[in-house]
């Protein structure tokens, strides 16, 4: 399957202006990781869709409000003074939401931010961007910038859909399944599958 510029720039939607720098590199990861048929293509653009805000964002957002931290992390944060503490400081939460997991050092390490959300999937975690610079023949773990640029952040993607069964899962139309793999839970579902009806029509993919 091969992305045409207009067709991405529809599909996101998104700026045609944006769709000529991901169409390129999207359309190589996809076949590199076998994501070819409609219904493959139509789940896994909708969800790196929502990821990338359409393509706009290739790193995490983490500038939080105090409301927005324990919403997100009621764990973490479970008081109001200490998501207070906590807000509009991005590299502060980095460290607090994913210092000690993910293969990263305990908070204040660095870790946490260091290999927070980056690419067109927001890989997360020093083991993750250890396993796909190793799958993807990258320094992901030397060089965590890498994934803010198109090839490596499609590549990324594509890698991670793959690794994790997500061809099979969309072959089954298991959209559910797939955000959960990806997210750990629903965030965002609404958007997802507005984005997968969406990519679905534009591609032509079956209901």
């Amino acid at each position: 399957m091969r992305l045409e510029p207009a067709q991405l720039a529809r599909l996101m939607p998104c700026p045609e202006s944006r769709a000529l720098r991901f169409a390129g590199p999207l359309t190589a990861a996809m076949r590199e990781f076998d994501i070819g048929t409609p219904a493959r293509a139509a789940a896994f653009l909708a969800q790196i869709g929502h990821e990338s805000a359409s393509l706009a964002h290739l790193e995490e957002n983490l500038a939080y409000s105090a409301e927005a931290l324990r919403r997100t992390w009621p764990a973490r944060f479970p008081t109001e003074a200490l998501a207070r503490q906590f807000a509009r400081q991005p590299e502060a939460i980095a460290e607090r939401v994913y210092g000690g997991r993910l293969g990263n050092g305990p908070e204040g390490s660095g870790d946490g931010w260091r290999y927070r959300g980056r690419g067109l999937i927001q890989l997360t975690g020093r083991a993750n961007y250890r396993e796909f610079g190793r799958r993807l023949g990258l320094p992901l773990e030397a060089e965590p910038d890498l994934l803010l640029q198109p090839e490596p952040a499609a590549r990324s993607a594509a890698a991670f859909w793959a690794a994790r069964g997500l061809n099979a899962l969309a072959d089954a139309g298991q959209f559910e399944a797939i955000t959960r793999r990806i997210n750990g839970g629903l965030h965002g579902q609404a958007d997802r599958l507005a984005r997968w009806r969406r990519a679905r029509q534009v591609l032509g993919a079956q209901p």
